[in-house]
C-alpha cells in the first residue's frame, strides 16, 4: 500500500514520469504475484502426478487435488479484463521446469511412505513426460475458462 500512497503524491506534484515508473513497477510486482501462485500449484500438482506414477494409483484426494490445482492455475494466470492470459505456453513450461525441483522434493516425503529420497524419485519418474501430462492438462482447463 506504500505505493499507492506513494503514486498518489508524484501525481498530485506532478511528477508523472517517475508515476509511470511507479505504476510500471507496480504491475511487475503484480504480475510476480500471480507467477509465484501459479508455481506453488504447479509444485503440488507435479507431487500428485508423482506420487501416481511411482505408486500406480490414485486416491480421490490426490484427484481432487490435481483439480483444484489445475482450477487455480487456469484462474490466477486468465487476464479478466485485458483477456488472454499471463503466462504463455512457453512460460508455462518453463513454470512447470521450476516447479519440478521442488514438487520432487515434497514427492520424496510422500511417495510410497517416503521410500525414495529425490535422487530415486528422479531415476524412477520420466521427468518430460510427467511435465509433458501437466501441461497438456493445464491447457486443456485453460480452454474450459
Amino acid at each position: 500500500m506504500d505505493e499507492i500512497f506513494e503514486l498518489r503524491q508524484l501525481i498530485e506534484q506532478g511528477r508523472y514520469p517517475e508515476a509511470l515508473n511507479l505504476i510500471g513497477e507496480m504491475e511487475e510486482m503484480s504480475k510476480d504475484d500471480k507467477i509465484n501462485k501459479i508455481i506453488s500449484y504447479m509444485e503440488i500438482l507435479l507431487l500428485h502426478l508423482i506420487k501416481q506414477t511411482v505408486e500406480k494409483r490414485s486416491t480421490k484426494s490426490w484427484d481432487v487435488s490435481i483439480k483444484n490445482c489445475l482450477y487455480q492455475i487456469a484462474r490466477t494466470n486468465k487476464r479478466r479484463k485485458a483477456g488472454g492470459y499471463y503466462l504463455t505456453e512457453e512460460d508455462l513450461k518453463e513454470a512447470l521446469e521450476e516447479a519440478w525441483t521442488p514438487a520432487l522434493r515434497m514427492a520424496s516425503l510422500e511417495t510410497a511412505n517416503g521410500k525414495y529420497d529425490e535422487d530415486e524419485l528422479a531415476q524412477i519418474v520420466n521427468k518430460k513426460e510427467l511435465l509433458n501430462k501437466a501441461f497438456e492438462l493445464i491447457l486443456t482447463e485453460q480452454q474450459k475458462k
